[in-house]
């Protein structure tokens, strides 16, 4: 029997998503804080929903780090 995938996204779509949203998140540092971080954070949480949970919850926390720093 092949296992089961219960993800609703593939894990290079995941992939992708957070690597994106982590280079979203750097951007977000230098250039428009809030509207990268909060792109950032969009992206990852949808990477959430697939196999790579941990490179998507890397990028949710750069994403919220670039917004916090945008908003002081």
């Amino acid at each position: 029997m092949s296992e089961v995938n219960n993800s609703k996204i593939s894990g290079k779509v995941g992939k992708w998503l957070g690597w994106i949203a982590i280079i979203l998140g750097i951007i977000g540092f230098f250039w428009q804080p809030i509207w990268m971080g909060v792109c950032a954070i969009v992206l990852s949480v949808i990477g959430l929903f697939s196999p790579e949970r941990k490179l998507n919850i890397v990028a949710l926390i750069v994403g919220v780090v670039a917004l916090i720093v945008g908003l002081v």
